[in-house]
């Protein structure tokens, strides 16, 4: 039998038994529909996860006051004493960054967002930009001006979309009158969480997306927002990417010398949170795959037993082809290939499902990205799981004996 003729024996079983060949594909398909939607989401998760530390630089390192330390607590810092790592020799700046959430209106509308105390130092850091006005300064701070940048998002809801002459108006916040000093450039929302990219990483100054904060000066925050009790969040900016460890180790020492306790402040920088966060999206990734991965295993177990039936159905079938010269290779080559269509059909139909389903859980507040690595894997999977499971159904129908096949009733 050459090539073509086994193809076409394959495709008439296949019509003959069209509703049993679906449910055999069925594991098939929910296994490669699996496959693709776990990879798609795994990949918006650990976009979202650099999206959200992608404003502060490699080089940043935030240090809060620890809830628990080895020494007992240790002394708080000063802001006073906070700022003099800024003379420490692998420190380029340090900034400060308080944050609570607080309502915010003008006129009839009104908004509760997040309200961020910053210094002039730490806009820098996570690289604002203004849409128009000023930034914010310093000396605004000292002056205990009380003065806003508005997010985009909360520049719209409270002003409308005709943002070109807000600057210089007032808007309320927590019962104290503020002027517009700028408004910040669109960074545009996330569906996962709370940001896409514009945000502020959660725990380090804010954790909610830039569009929809409110940035105030530091000392303002302090005094009207947060209450001076509060612990902020310090922002380090090492030298350079080689002066993070050494800047850390500086970072510990001085907090030792000032505090009596290295222990009482905890210290991250972003380049090894990042990995973190990463390193979990892939574990959560790597065993949704394996989920799938089993699925693909147990759908394949029932090619396996429908093949078994349509050996035995077709035994007298395999001992006339065997009579008239059809060799063992070409037996085997049929059940094979229809194990292999049978999953092909399953991977592609899994694969257009998910091409559909993807763009759809934006509306649950998930980001998944449709990926060809993704695509490929469900059908390479797909493939290997028809083959696997197929050659054993095929072998033993190769190893049928004519006489034996001709008298099976």
């Amino acid at each position: 039998m050459n090539l073509g003729e086994i193809f076409r024996s394959v495709l008439l079983n296949l019509q003959a038994n069209k509703f049993r060949v679906f449910l055999t594909s069925l594991g098939i398909i929910i296994g490669s529909f699996t496959i693709i939607m776990v990879v798609g989401i795994g990949k918006g998760s650990e976009k979202a996860v650099a999206d959200q530390y992608k404003r502060l630089s490699v080089e940043t390192i935030m240090i809060r006051k620890a809830r628990i330390s080895s020494g007992g607590g240790g002394r708080q810092l000063t802001n006073e004493q906070a700022a003099q790592m800024k003379d420490l020799a692998n420190v380029k700046a340090v900034g400060f960054t308080l944050g609570a959430q607080a309502g915010i209106s003008y006129g009839s509308a009104t908004e509760n967002t997040s309200v961020l105390g910053v210094s002039e130092s730490y806009q820098q850091m996570i690289n604002l930009e203004l849409a128009s006005g000023n930034y914010l300064r310093d000396k605004d701070g000292e002056k205990r001006n009380k003065v806003a940048l508005l997010g985009d998002n909360i520049a719209q809801l409270l002003f409308g979309e005709h943002l070109a002459d807000v600057i210089g108006k007032t808007v309320t916040i927590k019962g104290r009158k503020y002027e517009v000093k700028g408004i910040l450039k669109r960074v545009g929302d996330g569906v996962l969480g709370s940001d896409n990219g514009g945000g502020l990483p959660a725990g380090f100054g804010g954790g909610g997306s830039i569009d929809d904060s409110v940035f105030i000066p530091y000392e303002v925050a302090e005094k009207y927002i947060a209450g001076s009790r509060s612990s902020p969040m310090i922002t380090v900016q090492a030298e350079n990417i080689n002066a993070v460890a050494p800047a850390i180790e500086e970072i510990s020492e001085f907090i030792e010398n000032k505090t009596g306790d290295s222990s009482s402040y905890s210290i991250m920088d972003a380049g090894s949170r990042l990995s973190t966060a990463q390193a979990t999206a892939k574990t959560m990734s790597a065993l949704l795959i394996a989920v799938a991965t089993i699925v693909l295993v147990v759908g394949g177990i029932g090619i396996m037993n429908v093949l078994f039936v349509s050996v035995k159905e077709r035994t007298r079938e395999i001992g006339i082809l065997k009579s008239i010269g059809a060799k063992r290779k070409d037996i085997l080559r049929e059940f094979l290939l229809e194990s292999m269509l049978i999953s092909i059909a399953g991977g592609m139909i899994g694969s257009g499902l998910s091409l559909v389903t993807l763009p759809l859980l934006k509306y649950l507040n998930l980001q998944a990205i449709p990926s060809t690595e993704g695509i490929l894997l469900g059908l390479i999977f797909s493939v290997l799981t028809g083959t696997f499971f197929g050659y054993y159904p095929a072998l033993k129908a190769s190893k049928l004996k004519p006489i034996h096949a001709l008298n099976y009733e």
